[in-house]
């Protein structure tokens, strides 16, 4: 058998599957947001969020308005497609292409830019919190520009506004790039508070319906999930992930699971712990140690 004649089999066995009713092979698909392009605004957002560490042609936007404008322009250019894009995805935008959705697109993307204010107060306090728990820190620079925890907490505040703005899959896709690039794993709809600490963060998964309190701190490995995925679908819109009150602390390895689960003010968690309870104020929670 030729070489070409082998590789035509190749295509007409791909060609048969792609005909075939699939999950892969949805009906009326429409477009979809593109990554390259959204990992790149997503880069020129933190740039906006953080201007004097991540220059744009080794000046910072902040004290150059003229240049701070066409960032702003370009981002609110290429994000509000990808917005209108997005939106096709909800029930409600069926069967509407991204042409028919730009209005909206356009809405939403000047209300998200609005927001970044805020999204850099939050980041100012989260800079604040890391560098005020390790002493291994030299200075905030160091926090800004070799921390993974603080770069994971940036990408998911700055995603969670456009979650709260009901656009799908982008959000996600921001956090999915954040935790391929840090090992953290941050929902964009986990609500976050201020002064929140990160720290190491390799394998660190916070859920969806996440509440967290101001001044907490989390090590590596933790999970703060849900107790049961059983219903799948079912679940959705429900309240599965524990609240974390105000300056807790969380050790490495511990898993704090279930949507009733409140840990109170002022808790410290152990290392290792395995809790589906809520564990009152200003306790301590750990793992004994093996009788023998």
């Amino acid at each position: 058998m030729s070489e070409n004649s082998e590789i035509g089999e190749i295509v007409r066995g791909l060609a048969d599957s792609y005909k075939k009713k699939s999950i892969l092979n949805p009906e009326n698909l429409c477009d979809q947001p593109d990554r390259e392009t959204l990992n790149s605004i997503l880069n020129r957002l933190i740039k906006l969020v953080y201007p004097t560490y991540f220059r744009v042609d080794g000046r910072s936007v902040s004290s150059d308005e003229k240049m701070l404008s066409e960032l702003i322009e370009d981002v609110f250019e290429e994000l509000s497609v990808q917005v209108a894009t997005a939106l096709c995805q909800k029930a409600q935008y069926e069967g509407r292409c991204k042409t028919d959705l730009a209005e909206e697109g356009v809405r939403i993307t000047k209300e998200f830019l609005g927001r970044l204010p805020m999204v850099r107060e939050y980041a100012e306090t989260d800079v604040q919190a890391s560098f005020e728990g390790d002493p291994a820190a030299f200075n905030t620079n160091e926090i800004v520009l070799c921390y993974p925890g603080l770069r994971a907490v940036t990408i998911s505040r700055i995603a969670h506004e456009l979650f709260l703005l009901g656009v799908p899959i982008i959000p996600r896709m921001w956090t999915e790039y954040a935790h391929s690039r840090t090992g953290i794993d941050i929902h964009p709809g986990a609500t976050i508070g201020k002064y929140f600490c990160i720290d190491h963060g390799t394998g660190i998964v916070i859920g969806e319906t996440t509440v967290i309190g101001e001044y907490v701190k989390v090590y590596q490995g933790v999970t703060i999930g849900a107790l049961s995925t059983r219903g799948g679908q079912s679940l959705r819109g429900v309240k599965r992930h524990p609240t974390i009150e105000d300056r807790v602390t969380i050790y490495a390895g511990a898993s704090i699971l279930g949507g009733e689960t409140v840990i109170g003010h002022d808790a410290v968690i152990g290392s290792n712990a395995f809790i589906t309870e809520s564990v009152e104020a200003n306790s301590r929670v750990s793992m004994k140690n093996p009788v023998k």
